[in-house]
This record gives structure tokens, C-alpha cells and sequence, in this order.
């Protein structure tokens, strides 16, 4: 009797796991029946205009969930944008582009684009036919310092030791972001900074444009790109506490973060205002010398330093892109 109410248990568990595998009630005929496509893949717009906030929809169905990735390429930028999902169906709820990247650099204006739904779970690969076209790139909210597309400020100020080629260097494709990026590099055996610019607040700032009193609120981002040597990038910020027009140095905090990568490609660095810390030479934290409160909406400039370590010969290299202040939370490109 025992032995035929153990048969009976488990074949009622065989039965239930033939209805259902897991929470979202994925049968098993559905994991290990045979693969259909009931509609092909499609999008609801081929020419998009992002600025506007249009977003294009990929449409698809199948006659069971299935794992799918759908992949994004820009074809001038090699921008790569990643949407992924387990479902029957590509919709409007898991399938929509708003013109972002989940691979740096960003999506170009009048690129052309090519989508690509790859079910993994089932080794098919299905390719858009046409293409898609970027009729103008996603706008990013926050208050932007530079995207080098028009050139170097004039306002900005610049030191670099003699012999070092670092400013004024303003280089075309392979940017982060639009065409043109901002190349530092230079080599000095002497000394750890190579080279330097001063970006003053008032190039960034206005009525309309201040940044929060809230360090919680305000997030730098840039784009960084090291390519030769072992360099370092030190970004300052110079608050004037007690709002003159004139940044002390002895008087007034100067939070800095260092940056220092072994690989190469674009990297956004994105710092929170509040996470910021006064170092010294040795990279220590110290009390800063101003009133020793995080106050952005009092910075009154950035400054942008390339350090490379002088027993180390070699040219040292990093090109930057894209610097922008945001609210709230890091860049999202």
C-alpha cells in the first residue's frame, strides 16, 4: 500500500512538472517543443529622430518563451546597444530603443544601424533586413561642460611643461561622442604632471544651468580613453566657500579624484559630488582647507591634470570626451 501511494505521489509531481517548471509557469512542452516563429522580426521605424524623443519598437513572436538578445550596432560609431529578455514576444514593454548604448562610444546623428535577435536558446539567429537610421543622436539631460565637436574654448587655461605638446589638441573619429574628442599626452622625465587645463565655471555655468547645493544630487561624468604609458588623470574641484569670485587654494576646499586604468577603449568615469575627498601628494585624505562642506553649487572650476610617473619613459596618452554634470544620477548615454 505504501509503495503504490509513493507511485501515486510521484507521478502527481511528474504531472505537475509537466504544467509548470517555475513562477512564471513555463511548461515544459513549451522548454523542449519544437521552436516556431509565428511573426519575423520588425520595427516600428526605420528613420528615428531621438532629439524628438521617438523610439522605435522590435516586434517579434514565437510559440513559446524563448532567451533572446537583440543587438544594436552602429555602423560608423560601433556604438552597441543590448536588449535582452525571456518571453514569447518582442514588444513595446521589452523591446524599445531610446537611443542609448550599452557600449561606448554613443550612437552617431545620420548613422545607419543594424539589428540583429539572436535566440540563444535555440541556436537561430534571425537579422533585420533594413536598416536603421539615427536621424539625430539622444539628448542627454545636465548641464554639459564640453563635447569638443566645436572646438576648444578660449576661455579655458592651460600649463604644460616646455617640450610637452598637451593643449589645443582637438582630433577627429573614434570619439566617445560625435566626431571629435580632446587628445593629452606628452612625456616629462622630470616631474609627475605633464600637463594641465583649467576649465572655469563660468564656461559651464548660468542662470539656467546652476548646479544643485545637494552634493547627493550632482554627478560629473566623462569619458576617458588611456592609451600609452601608465598615465594618471587628477580632476579637481575648486569651490569658492566664500563666494568672492576667486578660488584660494589655501582658504578654499579642493576635492579631487585620480583616475588610472591598465586597459584601453572609452570609459565613463562618473564620480557623485558627495563621494569626493581632499588627498595629499601621497594620495592621503586630508581636512580640506575651506569650510569642509561639499558645495557644487559654489564650484568654481574643474581642473584636468595628466600625471604620469617620470622614472617611467615612454609618451603617456588619454584622450577625454563628453564631460557633463548631471542630476539625480550618473550619465546614462
Amino acid at each position: 500500500m505504501k509503495y503504490l501511494l509513493s507511485l501515486l505521489i510521484l507521478a502527481l509531481g511528474f504531472s505537475s512538472c509537466e504544467r509548470e517548471v517555475d513562477a512564471n509557469r513555463i511548461s515544459v512542452s513549451d522548454l523542449y517543443g519544437e521552436f516556431e516563429i509565428n511573426d519575423s522580426l520588425d520595427v516600428t521605424k526605420t528613420s528615428i529622430d531621438f532629439e524628438m524623443g521617438e523610439k522605435p519598437v522590435f516586434t517579434a513572436e514565437f510559440n513559446k518563451p524563448v532567451l533572446w538578445n537583440l543587438t544594436i550596432t552602429g555602423k560608423k560609431s560601433g556604438a552597441v546597444k543590448n536588449i535582452s529578455g525571456l518571453s514569447k514576444e518582442l514588444n513595446s514593454e521589452n523591446a524599445a530603443w531610446d537611443g542609448s548604448t550599452s557600449t561606448l562610444p554613443f550612437f552617431r546623428k545620420g548613422e545607419d544601424c543594424t539589428a540583429e535577435l539572436n535566440i540563444s536558446s535555440e541556436d537561430t539567429t534571425l537579422v533585420l533586413a533594413e536598416t536603421l537610421t539615427v536621424k539625430t543622436a539622444k539628448t542627454n539631460s545636465g548641464s554639459l561642460v564640453s563635447d569638443f565637436e566645436g572646438g576648444i574654448n578660449d576661455d579655458w587655461d592651460w600649463f604644460f611643461q616646455d617640450g610637452v605638446g598637451f593643449a589645443n589638441l582637438r582630433h577627429r573619429t573614434k570619439a566617445a561622442q560625435g566626431e571629435y574628442y580632446y587628445k593629452m599626452f606628452g612625456e616629462c622625465s622630470w616631474d609627475w604632471l605633464i600637463g594641465m587645463v583649467n576649465i572655469p565655471a563660468t564656461d559651464y555655468l548660468g542662470e539656467t544651468l546652476a548646479l544643485s547645493d545637494d552634493p547627493n544630487e550632482v554627478y560629473f561624468n566623462v569619458m576617458l580613453n588611456f592609451l600609452k604609458g601608465q598615465p594618471r588623470v587628477l580632476i579637481r574641484f575648486n569651490e569658492d566657500d566664500n563666494n568672492d569670485g576667486v578660488f584660494d587654494i589655501e582658504t578654499e576646499d579642493s576635492y579631487s579624484i585620480t583616475v588610472q586604468s591598465t586597459r584601453s577603449g572609452w570609459q565613463q568615469i562618473s564620480l557623485k559630488y558627495s563621494d569626493l575627498v581632499v588627498v595629499d601628494e601621497n594620495g592621503k585624505a586630508i581636512t580640506p582647507n575651506g569650510n569642509n562642506v561639499h558645495n557644487p553649487n559654489l564650484l568654481d572650476g574643474v581642473d584636468i591634470l595628466l600625471l604620469a610617473d617620470p622614472l617611467i619613459a615612454g609618451v603617456s596618452q588619454v584622450n577625454m570626451d563628453y564631460m557633463i554634470f548631471t542630476e539625480n544620477e550618473p550619465l546614462k548615454p
